[in-house]
């Protein structure tokens, strides 16, 4: 209670140097939070792309739906290499050509023959409601919405959507994976195919079919050959494709990432330097007003240590204070920012126990260094001289 007395007598300036502290580690929290969901999505992202060789063409030409078409052929091509184990012939579509994508990923359907990659995919996914798509699926109009996907869309198991002006029935709903699946629509590949088909131009649309019709290929490599190494045998053997492995999509996504986290080493940094001078000011002041005190302490006895270990708890408890305000303000903004963005599958913040504690522990543990220095200067008053202090 002494403690809280001291702090008590110098409302303003210790409410102010509070107050600093509180923005600093709402800052802190609130881009620490966004960048746990960016990690997260990059980290699924890693796990997503492991194991496999994703194909693509490589003409960068938008056609119709944004998306360059293949031929189904290539997928023949490369399931025939002798690095390659299966070779998944795929369709991906933007979902809504005229809107927006969610936060880190965009929203896309993506058709496949269930089973396609005959038992080499590393990355599972599970159905929370309903069931996944199976080979019987081809030929029918059904979907499985993502996690994400499916909030936004309001659908349940059992509903039916109008996806590009064709009605799909809702057979399952995924669990949330933290990356691609949850903002993707899974389809099977013949109605991906007439989908895509119908976006492109009326030259084009006569000039193939449907059926031939593919936008990537995910190639699985065989038992003692790498990714990268399949990837070398594709680009051999097919023309005019891009082929990403999941060590390269880890070096690419890297650099972005590495920018957001220094963004948030950045904003550390200015908290360090905001809070740290305002403790040391507040407590400072503090000493320079006590000084009579000091010196009536240290003539009765009371030691060096004693003065230093009182004067840091005080600059402690200051951070302390700060920090769980500042952790309360930032959790509030991560809740109602959320909750704003969670109609629309757009959830930008992830706030775990770890952020949390380290908020907090930041902020006490800076309170404690920025009080070090006017505690030893009070240590190191002459116990006369404080006596004699006006």
């Amino acid at each position: 209670m002494r403690l809280f007395r001291e702090l008590a007598r110098r409302k303003l300036r210790t409410t102010l140097t509070i107050l600093g502290i509180t923005i600093g580690i709402w800052a802190l929290v609130v881009f620490s939070s966004m960048a746990n969901k960016i990690n997260a999505l990059v980290e699924g992202g890693s796990q997503y792309f492991a194991g496999k060789v994703l194909v693509t063409d490589a003409s960068n030409i938008a056609v119709g739906a944004g998306i360059a078409p293949m031929n189904i052929e290539v997928a023949d091509t490369i399931g025939g290499l002798d690095g390659a184990a299966a070779a998944a012939p795929q369709i991906q579509l933007i979902y809504d050509p005229e809107g927006g994508g969610g936060f880190g990923v965009s929203e896309t359907i993506l058709g496949s023959v269930a089973g396609s990659d005959e038992g080499h995919e590393s990355f599972e996914i599970s159905a929370v409601q309903g069931r996944l798509l199976t080979p019987e699926d081809e030929g029918s109009r059904v979907v499985v919405f993502g996690s994400d996907l499916a909030t936004k869309e309001g659908v349940s198991v059992g509903d039916t959507i109008d996806i590009r002006d064709e009605t799909f029935e809702v057979v399952g709903i995924l669990e949330p994976t933290l990356t691609a699946p949850d903002a993707t629509a899974l389809v099977p590949l013949a109605a991906a195919q007439e989908l895509m088909a119908a976006s492109l131009p009326a030259p084009v649309q006569e000039a193939i079919s449907p059926d031939e019709l593919i936008s990537q290929v995910v190639a699985y490599p065989a038992e003692g050959t790498s990714e990268s190494e399949l990837a070398a045998q594709i680009e051999d053997a097919v023309d005019n494709v891009n082929t990403l492995t999941g060590a390269e999509f880890d070096e690419q996504i890297g650099s972005a990432t590495a920018i957001f986290n220094a963004i948030i080493i950045g904003v550390a940094v200015i908290s360090l330097v905001v809070g740290g001078l305002s403790v040391i000011n507040t407590m400072a002041m503090s000493v320079a007003e006590r000084t009579r005190e000091i010196g009536i302490k240290r003539a009765i006895g009371g030691t060096r240590g004693r003065i230093i270990r009182e004067l840091v708890i005080e600059a402690g408890v200051i951070g302390l204070i700060g920090g769980l305000f500042g952790l309360a303000l930032g959790a509030l903004v991560v809740v109602l920012g959320n909750e704003a963005g969670r109609s629309s599958g757009t959830i930008l913040f992830e706030l775990t126990p770890g952020t949390a504690i380290f908020a907090v522990a930041f902020s006490t543990i800076l309170g404690m260094v920025a009080g070090v220095i006017p505690a030893w200067s009070a240590a190191r008053l002459d116990p006369v001289q404080a006596l004699r202090y006006e």
